[in-house]
Parts: C-alpha cells; sequence; structure tokens
C-alpha cells in the first residue's frame, strides 16, 4: 500500500514568518487572546444577587413586648452577676428588603436603657428593637 502524502506537506517545514512591522507578542500576551470573555461584567454578581433570599421582620404584638420588657428587667437586677443569655434578634440586610434572624448566646455585660442596646461579653451589641427572643436560666428559676 502505497503511503498517501500529508495535504500540507509543501508548507510544512517552511520557516515561521517574523514581522518586520510590529514586535513579537510574549506568549502571555498570546494567550490572552484565546481566554474566556465575560461580555457582561458583574451579571453574575447580579443574578446571586437578586437570588440570594431575605427574611420579613415580623412585628412582635403588645403581650410579646411586655414579656421582653419583664426579662430584661430581670436581667438589669442581676447584671452584677453576668448572667448568660441567648439572645434571638433581626439583622437588617443592606442591600435589599428583610434581612435574617441570628442568635447569640454569651454572658450580658451591659444594658443601655438610653441608646437601648444589650452589650454581651464579646462586644456584640444588640438594639432592643431587633430583639425578638431572651432566654436565660434566670427566668427559670422564678417559676
Amino acid at each position: 500500500m502505497e503511503k498517501q502524502p500529508h495535504p500540507y506537506e509543501d508548507i510544512l517545514h517552511l520557516p515561521h514568518h517574523v514581522s518586520k512591522e510590529r514586535p513579537h507578542m510574549s506568549m502571555l500576551d498570546r494567550a490572552a487572546q484565546f481566554s474566556p470573555f465575560a461580555a457582561l461584567v458583574g451579571y453574575e454578581d447580579i443574578i446571586d444577587e437578586t437570588a440570594r433570599l431575605t427574611t420579613p421582620e415580623r412585628e412582635l404584638d403588645e403581650a410579646e413586648k411586655a414579656e421582653l420588657d419583664r426579662r430584661v428587667g430581670i436581667l438589669a437586677a442581676h447584671l452584677g452577676e453576668k448572667p448568660v443569655v441567648t439572645v434571638e434578634y433581626f439583622v437588617p440586610d443592606a442591600h435589599k428588603s428583610g434581612g435574617s434572624y441570628r442568635t447569640r448566646t454569651g454572658a450580658l455585660v451591659r444594658i443601655s436603657p438610653v441608646r437601648k442596646i444589650l452589650t454581651l461579653a464579646d462586644g456584640t451589641s444588640i438594639r432592643f428593637k431587633d430583639v425578638v427572643g431572651i432566654e436565660s436560666d434566670l427566668f427559670r428559676e422564678e417559676f
């Protein structure tokens, strides 16, 4: 069987062309020509942000507010003992309506009635208006 000649045999071994007018392109610049192109820069971030879910803030009724006030009063009376509390509170989202509910446990070190802030030993400050629940062993002892 006779071997077929390569279709590009006539140009396959010619010397590489070097331009006299343009400088030689580096391998990095040459490779950049073939890298993926993002036509819509930031579009993926916008899609991700739109898909991110938030939770609407719920409004406490008067009975729930009164119970929270009662519990803050008990904690204030025992503040010197640095009672351990678990606080559930709302954190508003910086970019869209709603937010998320978080829970933080720690020693309560300060209650500021003027600024309306609870401060935990780790430095976390929580506004009264964001609090939806407070738990502590102090509340169990009184019953």
